[in-house]
């Protein structure tokens, strides 16, 4: 009987929660230094558009989107 009340304190719930914290702890170690390690990511520059870009009137579109909206009965 006192062989398995052992065992059983072994088991505990502060050796379990020490644990947990320690693989917690332990994971976001090992992240954190794979993030700081990894070369930062070279981007090509992105190509020219194909259109000529125009600037639009932000009121013109809310009034053209809020007649379409009634138009098509949303």
């Amino acid at each position: 009987m006192k062989e398995k009340r052992e065992e059983t304190l072994v088991r505990s719930r502060r050796s379990i929660l020490k644990g947990s914290a320690a693989l917690l702890l332990g994971g976001i170690a090992g992240r954190m230094s794979n993030a700081y390690a990894a070369p930062a990511p070279t981007l090509a520059p992105a190509p020219p558009l194909p259109w000529k870009w125009t600037k639009l009137d932000p009121e013109e579109a809310g009034r053209r989107a809020y007649q379409n909206y009634l138009k098509n009965k949303g």
